[in-house]
């Protein structure tokens, strides 16, 4: 294998139903609300990586009680020192560590909301992140 997650953890979390308000339009507001994702990478110490996946729902302009979610999931990995293709690497950092860390944070997402008394909240339960980076990135 060309990479390893030496482990995984949860970074940061932000969750806020600011008031009674939000939380009681939220069945009916989350609609407008769009999951987006951000991947931030930097070395740790030797050959290990620190690979950050933020999942965020970000709610659209028409909402106007606005809750806030973010959760971060921080990956410790080893890449194969034999790899020197940029691109190798990237698609390790940007596709493969996501796509296996994923069923975690969604897990971790659904939790929260749960624990939080919403019961109804629907995200993507298969995120297609080979597809992401080539809009981003290209082939």
């Amino acid at each position: 294998m060309s990479y390893k997650i030496v482990s995984k953890f949860i970074k940061d979390i932000s969750f806020e139903i600011p008031n009674p308000k939000t939380f009681i339009l939220l069945d009916k507001e989350i609609k407008n609300y769009k999951l987006t994702f951000d991947i931030k990478s930097k070395p740790f110490k030797d050959n290990i990586v620190e690979v950050n996946t933020i999942l965020k729902l970000v709610p659209g302009n028409e909402v106007k009680d606005k809750m806030l979610t973010e959760i971060n999931l921080t990956a410790l990995i080893t890449i194969d020192t034999n790899i020197k293709d940029k691109k190798e690497i990237e698609k390790i950092i940007l596709v493969k560590i996501p796509n296996e860390i994923y069923p975690t944070l969604y897990e971790t997402f659904l939790y929260i909301f749960k624990q939080a008394g919403v019961k109804n909240i629907k995200i993507e339960k298969d995120v297609n992140f080979e597809k992401l980076y080539l809009e981003k990135f290209g082939s």
